[in-house]
């Protein structure tokens, strides 16, 4: 497993292995790994020849007054979690790297990028398909790896690659929880031992909305009034949004079906956290996509 900081070492790398690789595996990450970044490193080990995880924390998805100077970075132990899953190369770049001097270009998805984490946090999705495209361009990977805790961010990804034909196929993998059902993230770091208690009305109010559509409500106004009273209940958290959506267009639905998505941002201390369910009317098969 190698470190590599330029696109043009890594191609180059590549071609010195001899035999092309049929399949190219990218998983597109931050750094500060968990399991649920092994999780997808593992899936595309089973999947393809080569694996490749990106390691960049993208400056252009940070709004003027969140975290990008203390987001969390470790690449001693990036690296472990890399080489245990099988990883054959991480590219780490430097920002000049991606972003030349005078750099004008955005990549925009218009409307998914409207709703819910658009709203919340301007630019962010902007700043996201930029980077992601940036390093499909450089990588060209035939498969990339995106965890569904993200889901704005993977229906933008999947829009995306399919409005500009990018020859890439987006995997989306399941969500990975802690014991008590708190979705991994680099940012629960953030959070003191109070606080990671109290971050468990995340998961409870996604478990909530779930139930109550699998005992039959169907109107999300309903669902989502009783997810503003469980949270208002945590006097640590404060609720950002919590949107019942259509899972492919992300927008705002009058009743819910087994096309129904509960996406989820909560406040807890000066940490905001995101989560998001599948809404399935019980005894209904989910969509075949």
């Amino acid at each position: 497993m190698e470190i590599v900081t330029t696109g043009a070492a890594l191609r180059q790398k590549i071609r010195e292995r001899g035999e092309l690789p049929s399949c190219i595996g990218l998983v597109p990450t931050m750094g500060y790994l968990h399991a649920g970044h092994e999780a997808l490193l593992r899936r595309a080990r089973a999947e393809c020849d080569l694996v490749i995880a990106s390691i960049f924390v993208n400056p252009t998805q940070f709004g003027p007054n969140e975290d990008l100077d203390k987001y969390p970075r470790d690449l001693s132990h990036d690296t472990e979690l890399c080489t245990r899953a099988g990883t054959d190369y991480i590219f780490h770049p430097e920002a000049r790297e991606l972003y030349p001097r005078n750099a004008s270009t955005w990549v925009t998805v218009e409307g998914l990028t409207e709703v819910a984490c658009g709203t919340a946090r301007p630019g962010h999705f902007r700043g996201v398909a930029t980077v992601v495209t940036k390093l499909f361009n450089i990588i060209r990977p035939d498969r990339a790896y995106f965890g569904e805790k993200d889901f704005q961010q993977l229906q933008v990804i999947k829009r995306m690659v399919r409005d500009l034909f990018i020859p890439i196929s987006i995997i989306g993998i399941p969500t990975v929880r802690e014991a008590d059902g708190v979705a991994l993230s680099s940012r629960n770091s953030y959070l003191t031992p109070t606080e990671r208690q109290a971050a468990r009305i995340v998961p409870r109010a996604c478990h909530l909305a779930l139930e109550m559509v699998e005992n039959g409500e169907q109107n999300p106004t309903i669902v989502q009034a009783e997810v503003y009273r469980l949270v208002a209940a945590q006097p640590m958290a404060k609720l950002d949004y919590a949107e019942i959506v259509d899972a492919e267009e992300l927008i705002p639905i009058r009743m819910i079906t087994q096309e129904s998505r509960f996406l989820l941002a909560v406040q807890i201390g000066k940490t905001r956290l995101i989560d998001n369910i599948a809404l399935l009317p019980k005894g209904v098969a989910p969509p075949v996509r």
